[in-house]
């Protein structure tokens, strides 16, 4: 089977690259300081390990959301527009323009990968924080890649429902790969959750995928993150899961 490189770039962005080609993850390449959203700001604490010329171009960026800074940011939006396809939500496209393709949950496009075949990208549900919580934080997507010979990967943007990793697990699982989206992000716009995977749920999120590799994103550099990599490690230790956990430094690739 292919194998699948990941590099993390820092808080959700990451270059995956399978099949010949080669996705971003939720461009993030803004410098650490105050990010204002609404009345409130989120407060960015560190550099990204690479930047966008660094990077350089991709096939398609996978963004899970558009609407929260810390998922995509002044210069992250500025790449987007020199970026052939970037896939995310109808509520994206909506605010983005042309630079975004609207991918709804269960549909799929292919990309056709350099050696032949096809890379395929379904999008999955998301939910952004505890059920109800839609209107206060937006619409949010999570993505899948598969396609002949090739290792299955989950993408789970901010997703924080457990409900819905089993259904996605479900009607796609099992997984090679987990890219999880973890933190415990909490902010006060939902005070009483998490907005993103606890490191518990991250743990139980690899149990319900069937992941045999977990490589956490989105859990650090940000001021509203409550749980760090010291707390994934406890809680996939705990679990008897530390053999499929990938806690990369940021700048740092893994080849699964």
């Amino acid at each position: 089977m292919t194998t699948v490189e990941i590099t993390y770039i820092g808080g959700p962005t990451a270059v995956v690259e399978l099949a010949g080609l080669r996705l971003l993850t939720d461009p993030t390449f803004d410098a650490p300081g105050e990010y204002p959203i609404g009345s409130r700001a989120l407060v960015k604490t560190a550099a990204p390990a690479l930047t966008p010329a660094d990077v350089g171009p991709v096939d398609a960026v996978l963004l899970s959301h558009d609407q929260h800074p810390d998922n995509l940011d002044g210069s992250g939006r500025a790449y987007l527009s020199g970026t052939a396809l970037t896939l995310s939500t109808a509520s994206a496209r909506a605010r983005l323009g042309a630079p975004v393709r609207a991918l709804p949950a269960w549909q799929h496009t292919g990309l056709p990968s350099p050696g032949g075949g096809t890379l395929r990208v379904t999008a999955v549900p998301a939910l952004h924080g505890p059920a109800g919580s839609e209107p206060l934080v937006g619409e949010v997507t999570g993505f899948v890649l598969s396609g002949e010979g090739l290792p299955k990967v989950y993408v789970s943007g901010d997703n924080a429902s457990l409900e819905l990793v089993r259904e996605i697990a479900g009607r796609e699982g099992p997984f090679d790969v987990a890219l999880l989206f973890a933190g415990a992000a909490r902010t006060p716009l939902v005070p009483d959750a998490t907005l993103t995977l606890t490191s518990e749920q991250a743990a139980e999120a690899t149990r319900i995928l069937g992941a045999r590799h977990v490589v956490p994103l989105h859990f650090e550099h940000w001021g509203h993150f409550t749980e760090d990599g010291a707390a994934l490690t406890k809680a996939f230790a705990d679990a008897g899961l530390t053999e499929r956990l990938h806690l990369l430094t940021p700048g740092a690739s893994v080849r699964l």
